[in-house]
């Protein structure tokens, strides 16, 4: 963190409360993140107030940092680099901004960039949980599932309350076919945050453990909290047809297929009922 004093650094702080200060917090891949960007923190509003932070410091790194982040959410990438790239330029030892723009890498598919930054931004500070977390998705991403899981370790055990951290560890310990651990990792990421993957992560381990009762809740609830994500309706619909629900499996997995026309489990679905009917 820079040095901010007075009036800018009131002003910095009721801007940072609305934008959130880390883009590293936020990124979207389902099923890998438990949360998904809050468009409106990157309104129009808050960048405007961070612009006007900028224009009385210009040589503080902080708020461009923390602009950046508004204008990731807002989906302005290009913008958004430019206030990590200026950050970094006013301090290179910024390990957040470093952090914040692998994360925009990442979702621009420069892979290795992103790989990068997040080992800059460790080198820096080697107890930054969320260059681990972000890292670990890079890992997890190429199919290097153990050094994942070794940094997801790594920001647990340095007690992250980034729910991200236990949502991806118990995707990989659902990988290895050890659903008590994973159960125990996504209830905690439920915890941290009432995001729909995690329910929907916490489900499929019941369903491996043929606990469908508990699963079928899950995944109602995932729908409950966020209606638009093929994979809930999809996964309920898993449930209807084990329980020999026909028509309403279909129904389950037909509005899986409208909400997403490419979801492979819902076209599945569709077709091996269909048949079947």
């Amino acid at each position: 963190m820079s040095h901010i004093h007075g009036k800018l650094r009131g002003a910095l702080m009721i801007a940072a409360a609305s934008a959130c200060l880390a883009v590293a917090g936020c990124q979207t891949t389902a099923p890998i993140s438990a949360i998904d960007i809050d468009r409106t923190q990157g309104s129009e509003e808050n960048i405007g107030s961070l612009t006007a932070v900028i224009r009385n410091n210009p040589s503080d790194p902080e708020p461009y940092n923390v602009r950046g982040a508004a204008y990731g959410r807002a989906g302005e990438f290009r913008k958004a680099m430019d206030d990590f790239n200026k950050a970094i330029q006013l301090n290179p030892r910024f390990y957040q901004a470093y952090a914040n723009r692998a994360l925009i890498e990442r979702s621009q598919g420069d892979l290795t960039a992103a790989a990068n930054d997040y080992n800059q931004a460790l080198s820096l500070n080697a107890n930054y949980d969320a260059a681990y977390i972000g890292r670990g998705n890079l890992y997890r991403q190429a199919g290097r599932n153990d050094e994942a899981f070794r940094d997801f370790n790594k920001a647990i055990q340095l007690d992250t309350t980034d729910p991200r951290a236990y949502h991806n560890r118990g995707l990989i310990y659902q990988l290895r076919g050890d659903h008590a651990r994973a159960i125990d990792d996504f209830s905690t990421a439920i915890s941290l945050s009432d995001a729909p993957e995690p329910y929907n992560g916490r489900g499929l381990s019941y369903v491996a453990l043929n606990d469908d009762e508990n699963a079928f809740a899950d995944f109602n609830h995932a729908i409950q909290l966020d209606n638009t994500k093929a994979e809930s309706w999809a996964n309920q619909a898993l449930i209807y047809e084990r329980r020999g629900e026909t028509q309403k499996a279909i129904r389950s997995y037909a509005r899986a297929a409208q909400l997403d026309p490419n979801y492979g489990p819902a076209r599945d679905g569709l077709s091996r009922l269909r048949k079947g009917s």
